[in-house]
């Protein structure tokens, strides 16, 4: 177990201070207003988080901790990040660039929108800061941000996302030297892009300009981390492997740092760096957890249990995948209850059923009770289990409740498109027609069934997914596949599969998807091909599924 450095806050200081920056005498600011985080810095292990010098820091004194304050920004230890630069201003009020760094600290531009308290919060702290003396580049790094907390109540959030990242390119463009402009015009750019992009043109934009930091600063904990954001595509991911597994050792305390190597190695079907790298981050989450809430988890603890049970599901390891899932439900106390706290808590009982055909289990899976999690507020995620539940009814012949489990569908679609989510909703939009392709099959009707299904996965492959998921509960295009095998067209099912593989490489149901497709057409050659790669994944495991018993003995009847 790792343990815990307990850095100690200062007291605010109320009387003037000089300035170092400037030179001259400033009152301090009223700060009663601000809900400001202090107490403790709490930093498991050594402390480590990266190597960061960021020049626009205050006075001489706050250096260390206003440096400290950027590496846990920079690896979205934002609770840390927080507290680390309220110390600063609690030492030095009149620092602008402390109350810069609590708004980036609760900005988290590649997460949720921000709540209205939050944003309320934004603009209050760079009302105060306007007000304090500051350098030229560090009033471009205030209106930056600003940008996008300004007029929060008629912008929308992608817009004001946009405005952000463009006034971080003029600072780029203006400090081409600045290594800390860089990097965050970087998160910027890649924050803004629209999932529905499929070019990627921003991602490898961003990317670009990180890897090109990442020759002259090897051990900034920013580069690593957003390059991995930048390459979190099928597409992308290759670009972004050296890097995933450089930065677990580069932020070693970081639960967000060991994480992040999992988004890259899912990507490209590497589950055992997968399951090592968030085993890793489940442990530094302990850690902080058992220091800031003895008793409780954290949502980084869960959020990387999501990408373990996804990768033990494709290496066929039941008992460890249904173990995070019985531990999960033994939490007593979690936080914050948020949208990755729900999206694990709904996803994981889903995968478990439906990755393993488990069509009974599927059809009466429950929500998990978490604690102070309000389902009604994640129709996304409550989604996820009801699109399982439909499959699972209409798999044992329960039409009926099927079409109910349709019609909770067809209401969360409609709830999130009046909240303005149109990502969400069309997520929510790709599991209704699926799940309509598959009435319409056990209905007879077969070419309406391929025709929706088809829909489905042709939506599916021109939106990106969310980084809270390391992959859909079950692909449209492995759904078609099995739709066409169940068709007897296994030449058109091989076609779909190779391609799901291409996108979702090493996936346990396309391999056998794709194996048995081959295996149907006679083509003993490239049914090995991709039976021998099922069993290489699953050597480790003694599982008892149907695929593997059926590899084996496909391969002992064609061994030459």
């Amino acid at each position: 177990m790792k343990k815990v450095i307990r850095l100690s806050a200062p007291l605010l200081l109320i009387s003037l201070l000089l300035i170092s920056s400037c030179k001259k005498k400033q009152s301090a600011p009223n700060l009663a207003s601000l809900d400001l985080k202090r107490g403790e810095l709490l930093l498991c292990g050594n402390g480590e988080f990266g190597e960061v010098s960021f020049s626009e820091s205050c006075s001489y004194e706050t250096r260390g901790t206003f440096n400290l304050a950027i590496s846990l920004l920079h690896s979205f230890e934002y609770i840390e990040s927080e507290k680390a630069f309220v110390e600063v201003i609690d030492k030095d009020p009149t620092c602008a660039m402390a109350y810069w760094g609590v708004a980036m600290s609760i900005y988290h531009g590649l997460w949720a929108p921000p709540e209205q308290s939050v944003l309320e919060k934004g603009i209050k702290l760079l009302s105060v800061a306007k007000e304090l003396p500051k350098s030229k580049k560090a009033q471009q790094y205030l209106d930056a941000i600003g940008a996008f907390y300004k007029d929060w109540e008629t912008i929308d959030n992608q817009t004001r996302k946009q405005r952000y990242a463009q006034k971080m390119k003029l600072m780029y463009e203006a400090y081409p030297d600045d290594s800390e402009v860089a990097i965050f015009y970087a998160l910027a750019l890649r924050a803004s892009a629209l999932p529905s992009d499929k070019t990627y043109a921003i991602q490898r934009d961003a990317g670009k300009i990180l890897e090109q930091l990442f020759v002259k600063e090897p051990n900034h904990p920013g580069i690593a981390h957003y390059i991995i954001h930048s390459y979190d595509y099928p597409e992308l991911a290759e670009l972004g492997l050296n890097t995933a597994r450089r930065y677990a050792d580069i932020a070693p305390n970081s639960a967000h740092a060991q994480h992040m190597p999992s988004h890259i190695f899912t990507r490209l079907g590497l589950w055992k760096e997968s399951i090592n790298t968030n085993l890793n981050s489940a442990e530094s989450a302990i850690c902080y957890a058992e220091s800031i809430a003895p008793g409780a988890h954290w949502d980084e603890e869960v959020h990387a249990m999501g990408y373990l049970v996804y990768a033990y599901l494709q290496t066929s390891d039941n008992s460890s995948a249904i173990a995070q899932f019985n531990y999960l439900k033994s939490f007593e106390k979690i936080f914050p209850p948020n949208f990755k706290i729900a999206y694990t808590a709904a996803a994981i009982p889903s995968r478990i059923a439906v990755e393993n055909k488990n069509w009974k289990e599927a059809a009466k899976i429950e929500l998990p009770e978490i604690p102070e999690l309000e389902w009604q507020e994640f129709p996304w995620q409550k989604a996820l289990l009801h699109f399982s539940r439909a499959l699972g009814n209409i798999h044992i012949n329960e039409l009926e409740t099927a079409q109910e489990e349709l019609n909770l569908l067809r209401s969360f679609e409609k709830e999130l498109m009046t909240l303005n989510d149109s990502y969400k909703a069309n997520q929510v939009a790709i599991q209704i027609k699926t799940i309509e392709a598959w009435i319409q099959l056990k209905e007879g009707n077969n070419e309406e069934a391929l025709l929706l299904m088809t829909s489905a996965a042709d939506m599916e492959s021109k939106t990106s997914k969310h980084p809270v998921t390391p992959g859909e509960i079950l692909p449209a295009d492995e759904l078609l596949g099995d739709m066409l095998l169940a068709l007897n067209k296994p030449s058109e099912a091989m076609e779909v599969y190779e391609l799901n593989l291409e996108k979702r490489p090493n996936r346990f149901n396309g391999l056998y998807g794709a194996a048995a497709s081959a295996k149907q057409l006679g083509d003993i050659k490239k049914a090995k091909y991709y039976f021998e790669i099922l069993l290489n994944q699953t050597k480790d495991i003694n599982s008892d599924r149907k695929e593997i018993l059926e590899a084996k003995e496909f391969l002992k009847q064609h061994t030459i």
